[in-house]
């Protein structure tokens, strides 16, 4: 006979929680930051961390646009979180596809750390930024986001694949034999690993011209679409802008069926609109890989529900569409098909 399923929604039945995450130094980081705040908010449960590899990290040669799965960082711990061997999953956001499996959801998130790209510059080099460095320079991404915007904006640079965690990254950055004059990397990582005087630049729509991956800065924790006492949990630690506004750009992406490899660019800020109302303004855009063809939008509205940050993604992603992305993106995706 089969054994009763758990009960999820009971909070007298539970008194310890497992946090599932990646392995790597920041990753546990991250997770640590979530345990810290559900400790702080519920000290009478006890939270323990469940780590493992997964297949991005496994595999750090193939660069990210190769691979034919959305899910590098995620499906393992999903499988876990769906058999009820863990209750959170933290992820770093901009890695989590905008399509979970059926049986799980994002609860709320936490404040969003800095959410731009920045420049790295190798170890000896002076300091500058994309627009000081001389034609031929070697700029690190695996990012095809990056690689395009690159293109556009700084056609003299050169662009090379670098994979690894933060510190592998920078390693073959400052290594003597290095084809690299710098790498490109997001801020939040460095500055949670208290790297941050690493950063040469940082880059947005007003300095460097760069837009940063969906969801970037955010920490995403994924839990069972059922529970709701996690769900509950993660309300009382949830940070109300950083949410809408990441709910609004991951439902852009979806909407544009772009996935996490889609050369799409934003920033998203909070300001007070003409009528007192507080709205959140978004800039997209969508490069093709060679830095040729681009569209760009950038719509304020008024938010203050999941709904409506849903909604406003579509609205976005429904303007750039107009502006000529679904074209690239259709471009994209029969090279991938014919390569």
């Amino acid at each position: 006979m089969a054994s009763a399923p758990p009960t999820y929604n009971d909070p007298s039945s539970r008194k310890t929680f497992t946090i599932g995450t990646r392995s790597s130094k920041l990753a546990l980081f991250q997770t640590n930051l979530v345990v810290s705040a559900l400790r702080d908010t519920w000290p009478d449960y006890s939270f323990k961390i469940h780590s493992k590899e997964t297949a991005g990290d496994l595999n750090t040669t193939i660069a990210f646009r190769e691979f034919t799965t959305k899910n590098l960082w995620t499906e393992e711990l999903e499988e876990l979180l769906t058999a009820g061997h863990v209750d959170f999953i933290v992820h770093s956001l901009k890695d989590v596809p905008t399509v979970l499996p059926a049986s799980c959801t994002l609860g709320p998130m936490m404040k969003r750390e800095d959410s731009r790209d920045v420049l790295v510059m190798k170890k000896g080099l002076p300091n500058g930024g994309l627009s000081d460095l001389p034609a031929g320079s070697v700029v690190g991404t695996s990012s095809i986001r990056r690689t395009a915007q690159l293109a556009r904006l700084y056609p003299h640079l050169k662009v090379m694949d670098v994979r690894g965690n933060i510190g592998t990254r920078l390693a073959k950055l400052d290594a003597e034999d290095s084809p690299y004059s710098c790498i490109i990397l997001a801020a939040a990582g460095l500055l949670r690993l208290d790297l941050g005087d690493r950063i040469s630049q940082y880059l947005d729509s007003k300095n460097g011209g760069m837009l940063y991956a969906v969801g970037q800065g955010a920490l995403g924790i994924e839990i069972r679409k059922d529970d709701q006492v996690a769900h509950g949990m993660l309300k009382n630690i949830g940070h109300e802008e950083t949410t809408l506004a990441t709910l609004a750009e991951r439902s852009l992406l979806r909407t544009l069926e772009g996935g996490c490899s889609a050369p799409l660019g934003v920033e998203t800020e909070w300001i007070q609109g003409s009528d007192g109302s507080r709205q959140i303004k978004m800039r997209a855009i969508v490069v093709s890989v060679d830095g040729k063809e681009s569209a760009e939008v950038e719509i304020d509205e008024s938010i203050s529900s999941p709904e409506q940050a849903e909604n406003f993604g579509i609205t976005v992603a429904k303007a750039l569409v107009e502006q000529g992305a679904g074209a690239i993106l259709e471009a994209i995706q029969q090279n991938k098909k014919s390569s």
